[in-house]
C-alpha cells in the first residue's frame, strides 16, 4: 500500500512529541521510532485527504482507516502493527491532556493465526555441536579455519545456553569470556537482564580465546566476536550463513535453521523439561508474557504427558 505523507503541521508536531516520549521514557530504538513515524504519517495523510486530522479523529475515522488497509490487502500482522502505533499515540495524547478521550481504546485488531516457532530437536542440536567440535579439532585445517570453527562453536553454544537474541549475541563484549557464571545483557529498550552461562558455553569461549591468542589477534578488541566490518563485530547475516552451512554439513535442512531458531530451541527445551513460563520470559527478555506464550504448545504436550504418566487412574 502506497503511503500518503501529506499532513498538517499540528499532526507533525504531535507525532514528534510522541516519538520524543518513546525515545526518552522507553528507550525505543531508531528502527522502532522510524516505523512508528511512518505508520502515524500514513494515518495522518489518510485523515487529511478526508478533511480530518489526528487531533480531531474519532473512532469511526480510525475504523475507516483500518478498513482501508484491509481493502488494500495489507497483511494482518502489518495492520496489527499499525494499530499498535495508533493505540499508543492516542493513549499518549489522552495522558498528556491533549484530548479528553481515547478514540483508539475500543478498536479491535485483525485476527492473526500466529505460527508456531521452528524448533530443533535436542538430537539435532547435539549434532550441530558435535560437527562444530570436530571441525575445530581438525589438525588438517589452517589456523584461520580452526579459529573460525571455534568461533562458530562458541556462538552456537552461547546461543543455545542463553537464548540471546542474535543482535545481543554477536555484540557481546570481550569481557564476556572471563569465565563468569552470569552475563549482563542489555536488550530491547535498553533494559538489562542477567542470563546464566553454563560450563559448555564458558569452555567454548575459553577455547575460542586461546585460539585467538595463538593467532595473535588484537587483544584490545572491544567485542567477543570482532570483525573488520563497520559495526566492529560479527554481523547477524554472517553468523546465519555459517550456521546454515554447519547444518547442511550434518544433514539438517538449512531452511529449518537460523540464529533465532536456536533461541526457540532454548525456550522450548527448557519448558519441555519443566521450566516455569515466567522464568523463560525473564531469560528471553520478553516485556510481555503473551510473547512467551507462543511456546505454550510445548507446555500442552508436557501437561498431557504428566497426566498420562502420573495420574493414579491413567491406566484404568
Amino acid at each position: 500500500m502506497k503511503t500518503i505523507t501529506v499532513m498538517t503541521a499540528t499532526s507533525e508536531n504531535q507525532i514528534g512529541l510522541f516519538l520524543d516520549m518513546l525515545a526518552a521514557e522507553r528507550g525505543a530504538s531508531g528502527n522502532t521510532l522510524d516505523a512508528y513515524r511512518r505508520d502515524l504519517a500514513d494515518l495522518a495523510g489518510h485523515l487529511t485527504a478526508r478533511g480530518r486530522n489526528l487531533a480531531e479523529a474519532g473512532t469511526p475515522d480510525l475504523r475507516g482507516y483500518l478498513d482501508t488497509l484491509a481493502a488494500a490487502g495489507l497483511k494482518a500482522s502489518s495492520s496489527a502493527r499499525r494499530l499498535s502505533a495508533i493505540r499508543q499515540f492516542y493513549r499518549f495524547l489522552y495522558s498528556e491532556n491533549k484530548r479528553n478521550d481515547d478514540p483508539a481504546a475500543v478498536l479491535e485488531g485483525p485476527k492473526r493465526n500466529r505460527p508456531l516457532p521452528k524448533v530443533l530437536s535436542v538430537d539435532e542440536v547435539d549434532r550441530l555441536f558435535a560437527k562444530a567440535r570436530m571441525m575445530m579439532s581438525d589438525d588438517a585445517l589452517s589456523p584461520a579455519a580452526r579459529l573460525r570453527a571455534a568461533r562458530l562453536l562458541c556462538l552456537i553454544e552461547t546461543a543455545y545456553a542463553t537464548g540471546l537474541r542474535v543482535s545481543e549475541l554477536v555484540s557481546l563484549p570481550a569481557s564476556a569470556q572471563r569465565g563468569k557464571a552470569m552475563l549482563v545483557i542489555r536488550g530491547k529498550g535498553g533494559k538489562e537482564r542477567l542470563v546464566p552461562l553454563n560450563d559448555a558455553a564458558r569452555n567454548a569461549m575459553a577455547d575460542y580465546a586461546r585460539l585467538r591468542k595463538e593467532a595473535a589477534t588484537n587483544d584490545e578488541d572491544k567485542w567477543l566476536f570482532p570483525s573488520f566490518g563497520e559495526k566492529g563485530h560479527l554481523t547477524r547475516q554472517h553468523f546465519a550463513r555459517d550456521l546454515k552451512a554447519l547444518a547442511a554439513s550434518c544433514g539438517i535442512n538449512p531452511e529449518r535453521i537460523s540464529p533465532h531458531v536456536l533461541r526457540h530451541a532454548f525456550a522450548s527445551h527448557l519448558l519441555h523439561n519443566g521450566a516455569d513460563l515466567r522464568v523463560v520470559q525473564t531469560l528471553l527478555g520478553h516485556a510481555d508474557i503473551s510473547t512467551t506464550q507462543i511456546y505454550t504448545h510445548v507446555l500442552d504436550d508436557r501437561l498431557k504427558s504428566m497426566v498420562r504418566d502420573l495420574h493414579p487412574l491413567a491406566d484404568k
